[in-house]
């Protein structure tokens, strides 16, 4: 302990100055915008390279899982591929002749996780795609399962998403064949469930009842699955029903995921800006 305290005050000087820095840097990346993004962006790609290699040996042990759930994936592609061809064969359609579907304006990208936090109020994941893949903010997030998040921020090569256990986290769904759409939303906890609000009083629902997108937004198709309902009460408001949803997806084990990419969402989000400004200011020379 002596030799500690005697190397401490030798060095004294060395110490103050590396503590000193340190703080002159924290000063400067957190009041320059500039410099804190550099930080931000570096930061992160450091970071990520070690999440890859921690999440490379964890992926390689848990490969026999990893290979069932995709065995599975595969079962469930092929049975939806015959039901297809099955409907186009009822409907007397030639599927020689057939050009197949509208082309969708979503593609898809794979990533992996490569960090997770999941029991905190703002839970993130960490995957290692980014820009140069052609990642950006606000592109949807799923996996075989069902929705998993949105992209939040992106560096070179990797990107941080707000999952759907994220108490900022608030995603447009629906209740699976019916009208009545609400809004997801989690308020800290069980990383396995999350609540549905928004759904007017007289609708009705049901124990199990698939819950989905709505399609509203660009940033997921409609359809894909968030849970299923687990169960219902009333809102504080005394106006809406507060529905608890069981999560299709589980953090716990989440690997593989898919971001989707649809570059016409900032077109969608200008011109409705743009619209947004013009009928203001109609509003307000009205005014005059």
């Amino acid at each position: 302990m002596q030799n500690l305290i005697d190397f401490i005050v030798k060095y004294k000087h060395w110490f103050l100055f590396l503590l000193l820095e340190i703080f002159s840097l924290s000063l400067m990346f957190r009041f320059n915008s500039y410099q804190g993004s550099v930080f931000f962006t570096t930061a992160n790609s450091m970071v990520g390279g070690i999440y890859s290699t921690v999440n490379g040996v964890t992926s390689y042990v848990s490969l026999g899982d990893v290979n069932a759930r995709l065995e599975a994936d595969n079962e469930q592609l092929r049975a939806e591929i015959y039901e297809m061809k099955r409907v186009l064969a009822e409907r007397h359609i030639d599927t020689l002749r057939f050009n197949g579907f509208e082309r969708s304006k979503f593609r898809f990208i794979g990533a992996k996780v490569v960090n997770a936090t999941l029991q905190r109020s703002n839970n993130t994941l960490t995957i290692n795609k980014g820009e140069k893949d052609g990642i950006r903010p606000e592109m949807g997030v799923i996996c075989s399962s069902g929705v998993v998040g949105i992209v939040y921020l992106t560096s070179t090569n990797y990107s941080i998403v707000i999952p759907l256990i994220n108490t900022n986290s608030k995603v447009s769904c629906r209740l699976g064949k019916s009208n009545f759409f609400g809004t997801l939303e989690w308020h800290h906890g069980d990383p396995t469930r999350a609540q549905m609000v928004g759904v007017p009083l007289h609708a009705k629902i049901k124990k199990g009842q698939l819950v989905e997108t709505n399609g509203f937004s660009d940033i997921f198709p409609s359809s894909i699955p968030i849970g299923h309902v687990e169960s219902v009460e009333t809102a504080p408001d005394g106006l809406s029903h507060m529905i608890t949803v069981q999560l299709s997806t589980d953090f716990n084990t989440l690997q593989n995921v898919s971001v989707i990419t649809n570059y016409f969402h900032a077109e969608r989000r200008l011109i409705e800006q743009q619209a947004d400004s013009l009928l203001e200011d109609d509003g307000n020379a009205d005014l005059l």
